[in-house]
């Protein structure tokens, strides 16, 4: 079995390594992640420039690990297309210091790489922490493995991609497990102006966002203690078509009549 390890926040983050060691003895672990932090870059592909990948030295001993002058979707790419040998089994993207939930996934860079994994018809498992500082990774990388053997085992076959979110508490804490759906945020983010002295500037910022605490979201879960497994698919279509999206298409193919 063959482990694709790769995340945003660059090749020597911790959570990513955190992962590898408990991955290790499961599979061939090969690492192929961004040379720098990559947060809130999304689903980014670089098509302007050639991309450089490097070969550099790990942090555990025996994994291949590359570092790429690109975005996690970058990462993903040249892993899968290039620079892993033979077939990939599950693709690990993560463990992300911060969580991935509800609307953010949008432009998670965690998510930008899983992605990648998963449209390739690969197993895929996105795994994040919901914290910036002292982390506890160990919860995380236990759940990875124990994944890991699922799909080993065969008991989690493609198409699969799991977005996971575990509070920041050590493994005792944890009040246990709950599949979940994408929650919803209540802001927007806020722009913040400014002057250098030569010209205006701009700064997207993010204000301390209010959840929709609704039983069953990934949110919800998390804020309870408990694991937040949501399955993800990318079938963006609505599941409503309103009476005025219908006249709209009404309105378009009369215009189009001779």
């Amino acid at each position: 079995m063959k482990i694709l390890a790769i995340n945003d926040d660059g090749v020597y983050a911790p959570g990513l390594w955190a992962v590898v060691e408990a991955l290790q003895d499961v599979a061939e672990v090969v690492v192929v992640a961004p040379d720098r932090e990559q947060s809130g870059v999304g689903t980014a592909i670089t098509l302007s420039r050639p991309i450089r990948a490097t070969e550099v030295v790990p942090l555990v001993d025996g994994i291949k690990t590359y570092a790429v002058e690109g975005t996690p979707a970058d990462s993903a790419i040249l892993a899968l297309e290039s620079l892993v040998e033979g077939p990939v089994d599950l693709v690990v993207s993560g463990i992300n210091q911060g969580s991935n939930m509800g609307n953010d996934v949008f432009i998670s860079g965690t998510m930008g790489a899983a992605l990648q994994g998963f449209f390739r018809g690969i197993p895929t498992i996105a795994i994040s922490v919901a914290a910036l500082k002292n982390l506890h990774f160990a919860p995380a990388a236990r759940v990875a493995r124990l994944l890991a053997q699922g799909v080993a085992d065969g008991k989690l076959v493609p198409p699969l991609l799991l977005n996971i979110n575990l509070p920041n508490v050590p493994l005792e804490k944890i009040k246990g497990v709950s599949l979940t759906h994408l929650g919803q945020r209540t802001y927007m983010d806020v722009v913040k102006e400014g002057d250098d002295g030569r010209r205006k500037y701009y700064w997207i910022t993010r204000e301390r966002p209010g959840w929709v605490l609704e039983k069953g979201l990934d949110i919800w879960a998390v804020r309870r203690r408990r694991i937040s497994i949501t399955p993800i698919h990318t079938d963006l279509t609505s599941n409503t078509i309103s009476r005025e999206i219908r006249g709209l298409t009404r309105d378009i193919r009369q215009a189009f009549r001779p």
